[in-house]
């Protein structure tokens, strides 16, 4: 039950912070967003560090390897997830990179031998038939044109937060929940170094009035990361990443009355879908 609790937790401190970051991300461009993200994580969450001394106790150097590339790959899925958000529809790119719960739970049962029951397994259809119909114009196939970038960004998402979300269970069997996390957001110092190879200008926590849409959303998100790292360390990754990944029904209902970016009739019935089974995956998980 606890660990039900956590992920209900994420699932709102990711569906409400999401709204914050959109605003943010439009104000700051998708690289400043990600990198102040997590550096500002550090500065805030570093704050329970007294707190966690003991556990440091149990901490190897294959551990920090493994931790340091999860949050590697943590960090491009949310520059991907950062500049999808300022380029294409929030609410279709907040569903498809949600499904990373289904992609969690495929490789929780693969790689860390968690199982899951038939009705999970028809949830999980549902998620893939939901992004089918959001991913895919069909209009614009018969023209022979692929999805557009913002929607390819969303996938490269969804799949980032599937892997990091699975595999960081590894080092919070040892470390607890605290040390897995604020260790990947160290990596932040690569950011720079990607835009000044890139060209892209980053711009100060403060630019275009950012710094208190920035803090709401890197305080709520960073608590649902947390939550999700403390709910995993209770329970299994296939029942706690459906329920955390349900966040997209609150943020979808909250960037309607925010952003109202429209979008096409196929693809409402797309992010529908994608949010039965997020919901239905919930349900069942929980059940």
């Amino acid at each position: 039950m606890e660990a039900i609790l956590f992920a209900i937790l994420a699932c709102f401190g990711w569906g409400i912070g999401d709204i914050f970051g959109t605003i943010s991300t439009r104000k700051l461009g998708a690289y400043s967003m990600s990198f102040w993200g997590f550096a500002l994580r550090l500065v805030i969450f570093g704050l329970y560090i007294p707190f966690a001394l003991a556990e440091l106790s149990h901490i190897t150097a294959e551990l920090v390897l493994l931790n340091l590339s999860l949050g590697v790959i943590l960090l491009i899925g949310y520059s991907a997830f950062n500049e999808g958000l300022r380029i294409a529809n929030p609410s279709l790119v907040g569903a498809i990179s949600a499904s990373f719960a289904a992609v969690a739970v495929i490789l929780s049962i693969v790689f860390l031998h968690e199982t899951i029951t038939p009705n999970q397994d028809l949830a999980i259809l549902v998620i893939i038939l939901g992004l089918i119909l959001s991913i895919l114009d069909f209009k614009e196939l018969k023209k022979g044109v692929t999805a557009n970038r913002g929607i390819l960004l969303a996938i490269v998402s969804m799949v980032m937060w599937g892997v990091y979300f699975t595999f960081i269970k590894i080092p919070i069997r040892q470390l607890g929940w605290f040390w897995p996390g604020y260790i990947s957001f160290t990596v932040f110092p690569l950011l720079p170094l990607f835009a000044k190879f890139k060209k892209i200008k980053l711009h100060g926590p403060t630019f275009q009035n950012s710094l208190f849409p920035l803090l709401c959303a890197v305080t709520l998100t960073g608590i649902a990361e947390y939550s999700f790292n403390f709910a995993v360390s209770r329970g299994l990754t296939a029942v706690v990443a459906p329920i955390a990944g349900s966040y997209p029904a609150l943020f979808v209902v909250l960037a309607f009355f925010v952003f109202k970016d429209p979008v096409t009739k196929q693809q409402k019935v797309g992010i529908a879908t994608t949010l039965i089974g997020i919901v239905l995956l919930s349900m069942f998980s929980a059940a």
